[in-house]
């Protein structure tokens, strides 16, 4: 394995992390600007209406994306082991 291989193998795995926690990331930072505007609204300033929302939503983001995160990550397997078995 020279240089060239190890940094494509890197690039990958680095791709497949934004990849995979894309949607969970995405999902967390919309619900809490909402609610953040909501607040700034309301001028209610309870704290578990923060942290309560947002992991509702991103338990349910990441239920439905599953198969998604599931599918990108055994792609970056398959990418790994079929360089194993290449012999780099």
């Amino acid at each position: 394995m020279n240089e060239a291989d190890a940094l494509e193998l890197v690039q990958n795995a680095i791709w497949t992390i934004i990849v995979a926690s894309g949607p969970a990331v995405l999902v967390a930072m919309v619900v809490g600007v909402g609610i953040a505007f909501i607040q700034a609204l309301t001028q209610v300033q309870e704290i578990t209406l923060t942290f309560v929302p947002k992991i509702v939503a991103i338990l349910v983001t990441v239920a439905i994306s599953a198969p998604f995160v599931g599918a990108q990550i055994s792609l970056f397997t398959n990418i790994v082991f079929s360089r194993i078995e290449s012999g780099f």
